[in-house]
């Protein structure tokens, strides 16, 4: 349901409301924000709040004036966890030039207009994710440690799992933001947590992505602890992905139900483009030390049984394991819609499900290595379709470059413990 200027601005008169954060994310999908006090939230809605996007390179290094934020009106939210006297509201943001035309490193512009254009072929689409990430404790500083909170296994249970009441605060805080979660529970390796989502709209589960990952680093640092999102923290523990599952309607009825030929052509669609796609689900070097571990394969396979594939089709949804918490989550969500809407147009035969155990087959395979992945991605011609050249150009080289950062350096683990783990 749609809601207008004159409701939030009575619902923020009505619940003493005095701080909007405007939240968007840049080109990789970190989430960033800019503050206003409440009384100049309407002259945001009209004429957009500045920001100096020369400061930050991640926006291309624009140079010929600020870009502006114009706050989404239906993702207005109050941000629990700030006073209750003087509460902050939080709305994500499109990110557009002076001139008023979306800026084209916007990824939540990409989805948007992936998702409309997935609508307009006359698909209905939702997402949900899954989420694995480690909690650690920290020193006496609040700096985190490489120590995991807890030695518990899957699904253990308290004692042995003290992760409980932070997977409990993190619930509560996203359903009080209207954010549903599935189910949590203790993941396999120590201090390692999972919380998964039902599925929405796609630009709605991108933006519940993000805000998950924000809730979920706050309440760690709010019990004195850190939340990793690295996809192996460990060398020999199980890696943190982020599963994308997707569902898919026409006419009312799920494509991925039965042997549907619609939704075999889509899964082929994603299957021959997932390679090209990888620097996009996979975006940092440590990624990769996850891909073809922990049971998941690096190759392009899927299954309809619960094997230890890249890709599951069954119960009426496609799931997808190979990416991680790393990624630009619009692009990527963006990306797989266009991946899936590829195969819609030009109806590969399906191949066979490999109902194996994970044993190797000969089959196409994700690319190795971060560097290998940019280079494969500034091959595509699916992608130099569809993403601006400049914003593929600036996004394939920075990945170059950290790829590089990363080879160079004599002790890789602690490269990247200094580099990401802080961070990530």
């Amino acid at each position: 349901m749609k809601i207008t200027e004159k409701e939030v601005l009575q619902f923020a008169q009505e619940n003493d409301v005095k701080f909007a954060k405007l939240m968007f994310c840049d080109i990789f999908g970190s989430l960033k924000t800019v503050s206003i006090p409440i009384s100049r939230l309407s002259a945001a809605f009209k004429e957009g709040v500045p920001f100096d996007a020369s400061k930050d390179s991640a926006f291309l290094n624009i140079t010929d004036g600020d870009l502006r934020l114009f706050p989404d009106l239906d993702t207005l939210a109050v941000l629990p966890w700030r006073p209750q006297q003087g509460r902050v509201i939080r709305f994500f943001c499109s990110i557009r030039y002076q001139d008023n035309t979306a800026f084209e490193g916007d990824g939540r512009f990409f989805l948007k207009t992936a998702a409309e254009y997935a609508r307009s072929k006359g698909y209905e689409l939702k997402i949900g994710t899954s989420c694995e990430f480690y909690v650690c404790r920290t020193d006496d500083d609040g700096a985190p440690l490489k120590i995991p909170q807890d030695y518990a296994g899957y699904c253990d249970a308290a004692p042995f799992d003290k992760g409980e009441n932070l997977r409990r605060d993190i619930c509560l805080t996203l359903e009080q933001m209207d954010i549903t979660p599935v189910n949590s529970h203790h993941e396999a390796g120590p201090g390692q947590n999972e919380i998964n989502f039902e599925c929405s709209d796609p630009v709605g589960a991108a933006d519940n992505f993000v805000t998950f990952k924000n809730i979920t680093k706050t309440s760690a640092a709010r019990n004195g602890l850190y939340a990793s999102f690295m996809p192996k923290l460990y060398k020999t523990e199980a890696g943190s992905g982020m599963h994308i599952t997707l569902e898919c309607y026409k006419n009312g009825k799920s494509i991925f139900e039965g042997d549907a030929p619609e939704g075999g052509a889509m899964l082929m669609g994603l299957m021959e483009n997932l390679a090209d796609l990888t620097v996009f689900f996979n975006a940092i070097p440590n990624s990769y030390a996850r891909l073809g571990s922990d049971s998941l394969p690096r190759e392009i396979l899927y299954c309809r049984k619960n094997l230890p594939q890249l890709i599951r089709l069954g119960g009426g949804r496609l799931t997808l394991r190979s990416p991680d918490s790393n990624c630009s989550i619009y692009f990527a969500l963006g990306l797989l819609i266009y991946a899936c809407l590829d195969g819609a147009d030009r109806k590969p035969e399906l191949t066979p499900p490999a109902e194996t155990d994970g044993a190797e087959t000969g089959a196409d395979t994700l690319p190795a290595t971060l560097a290998e992945a940019a280079e494969l991605a500034r091959s595509s011609r699916f992608i130099e379709e569809l993403i601006d050249e400049r914003v593929l150009e600036f996004y394939l080289t920075c990945k170059a470059e950290q790829w590089d950062e990363y080879r160079m350096a004599a002790d890789k683990e602690g490269f990247e413990t200094a580099r990401y783990f802080p961070v990530v």
